[in-house]
């Protein structure tokens, strides 16, 4: 059985125009899409599909109804195997269960309490002494009350008043800590608001409930956006901030706007461009770009133009590319974000900024000439591995095809040797795993006993060497600034442990590990869940410290190896010989490193 929740979940995300669109032709009609009744056999425009209502009705005939319906009549679809279509075509999996759920959505608890709790922060915002440095703020942004109002901003006040209006309500501290507006503190089990000091951003579901919070401080402290936990309201990844708001306008549209932030988003509904959506602070996932698909395939990423907006923007257009979504680059002046150059601008200014956008293979050739990457072999084979997976994330044929030829032609690169490096990397993606020998006791003895040197030769995983770091920093806080003088979060290619690496570093060593966990997408929360719960002290930090840094050396001298391989493939005779003596100097460094480490 399907439960009620899982049914409205894909209702709300069903595409009824591409689903009715698969066997009626349809065009569109102002704000709907018209067509011969599949269910008469007509043949005038009698039968309208209205997207914004995920309706469709014969003005002939009368038969009406949504995409399960229609597939329902149309094919002879029981009511859950329509479901389940739907929920395939639309890139959910949906739970079932043995039996339909009797009695409320469970949802339904954590709805009423921050429904509550955003006109709580609302009123303190509009009206209370406490909300007066919040007004500033805004004011100082360019943003009045009716902005505030329009979009559900509020206050969180410091003193945690929220707390107890919320228990005059009936909404006890264990809904209040369910719905993740309490938290408890981790050295006396205490509870206190998460929200304190912040500028509150109501996070709505497609349907404008209330599914949780963004919260933004009004000075320089840190994190400085925070959100509610996941909950079963509230999965970020899964969200996208401003949908309920824009999705109609992007169906009117035929294009989506998406930007980094909140202040992003506010400033170019303001100036009236309203099919702008956002990301919940974290980079684009597999889910949201599923989310953005449906509603439209044409996407102009209006990022911050600077580096780790660029880095941002690349990730998410590759995400985009995996589900069929055109791409375009918006770029702003220097200095400028979507927020300060719209202020500026206005809406005649963004608009000559996406009349000038270019796809994104282009724009990251474009950077690439700027920056000389493609005047000597070294640098051009270290360009095609940054355009190489934008080619890889593209799933549409005809977009691919046209990439190769765009790459091969800005590199000078045979297009043959191109696809040939795309689809190796393919079909290294889909190939199965290998299946796993069985470890007999004999062979794990063996293991265990071999000698130290005939262990060192085998390559060392640097995955085991980030969640070493990162255990140190979390176990030993003096450690934090120590390591962060050795590396980046650039050498973290486990997103969890880069995560946590980033929290850590920007925390004061006195914060708490509860508040640093705070701020964590869900999967580094869990990971370092495991590592505050592993029994046991690190017997020697030092040397720890010492061996993981150089096991990430290591792997980046590995990588080198592997792309001086690469660059041997489009070498010249002349450039081989100094290849290959750099090869020999790097596989030298590398046994000398391993020598260092100490055997596990």
């Amino acid at each position: 059985m399907i439960p009620d929740e899982e049914i409205e979940r894909v209702r709300e995300a069903a595409d009824i125009v591409g689903i009715i669109a698969e066997s009626v032709p349809l065009k569109r009609a102002g704000g709907a899409y018209r067509g011969p009744c599949p269910f008469h056999q007509g043949k005038n425009p009698n039968f309208s599909v209205d997207p914004r209502r995920r309706m469709y009705h014969c003005f002939k005939c009368g038969e009406s109804g949504d995409a399960f319906s229609f597939l329902q009549k149309r094919f002879g679809m029981d009511w859950p195997t329509s479901v389940r279509h739907v929920a395939e075509r639309s890139g959910i999996t949906i739970r079932e269960v043995s039996s339909r759920r009797e009695g409320p959505d469970p949802r339904d608890r954590l709805w009423e309490v921050n429904a509550a709790a955003e006109a709580f922060f609302r009123d303190v915002l509009r009206d209370r002494p406490e909300g007066s440095a919040a007004r500033e703020y805004l004011a100082k942004r360019g943003m009045g009350l009716d902005v505030a109002e329009r979009f559900g901003l509020g206050f969180a006040a410091r003193d945690g008043a929220v707390r107890a209006h919320l228990a005059t309500l009936g909404f006890d501290d264990d809904r209040q800590l369910e719905a993740g507006l309490l938290v408890r503190r981790q050295e006396s089990d205490a509870l206190r608001p998460r929200f304190r000091g912040r500028l509150m951003f109501p996070i709505y579901d497609v349907s404008s409930r209330v599914a949780g919070f963004g919260g933004r401080v009004l000075d320089s402290g840190e994190p400085k956006y925070l959100n509610s936990p996941e909950t079963i309201a509230f999965t970020k990844g899964r969200m996208l901030y401003g949908l309920n708001w824009s999705r109609n306008a992007i169906r009117r549209a035929e294009r989506v706007l998406l930007v980094e932030g909140y202040f992003d988003l506010l400033r170019l509904v303001m100036a009236g461009l309203e099919e702008v959506v956002a990301p919940l602070g974290t980079a684009l996932t597999a889910e949201q770009a599923a989310l953005i698909a449906r509603h439209s395939k044409n996407a102009f990423l209006v990022y911050d133009s600077d580096k780790a907006g660029l880095k941002a923007t690349f990730r998410a257009a590759d995400e985009l590319l995996r589900h069929e979504v055109s791409v375009r680059v918006v770029t702003l002046p220097p200095g400028e974000d979507p927020d300060t150059f719209a202020r500026k601008a206005g809406r005649e200014g963004i608009e000559r900024q996406l009349a000038a956008s270019v796809d994104v293979i282009e724009r990251k050739i474009q950077l690439l000439e700027r920056g000389g990457w493609f005047s000597d072999l070294h640098k051009r084979r270290r360009a095609i591995d940054h355009l190489l997976p934008t080619i890889r994330a593209t799933t549409d044929a005809v977009t691919r095809d046209m990439y190769l030829g765009r790459v091969a032609e800005a590199t000078g690169v045979d297009r043959k040797v191109l696809t040939a490096e795309a689809e190796a990397a393919d079909s290294a993606r889909s190939a199965p795993e290998p299946p796993r020998r069985e470890s007999s006791p004999a062979r794990a003895a063996a293991r265990k006993e071999a000698p130290p040197s005939s262990r060192a030769g085998r390559a060392i995983p640097g995955g085991d060497a980030e969640r070493e770091l990162v255990r140190v920093m979390v176990t030993s806080r003096a450690m934090v600034d120590r390591i962060a003088e050795r590396i980046g979060p650039g050498e973290f290619r486990d997103a969890r442990y880069r995560e946590i690496f980033e929290r850590l570093v920007a925390a004061s060593p006195e914060v708490l590990i509860g508040d640093v966990a705070s701020g964590l997408a869900a999967p580094a929360v869990a990971e370092l869940e495991k590592l505050l719960e592993e029994e046991g002290a690190i017997m020697d930090v030092e040397r720890t410290v010492k061996d993981s840094l150089a096991k990430l050396e290591l792997r980046n001298l590995q990588d080198r190896s592997m792309q001086i391989q690469r660059d041997l493939v489009v070498a010249s005779p002349e450039e081989k010989d100094a290849l290959l003596a750099l090869k020999q100097a790097n596989a030298a460094e590398i046994q000398m490193l391993k020598a260092s480490i100490m055997p596990a």
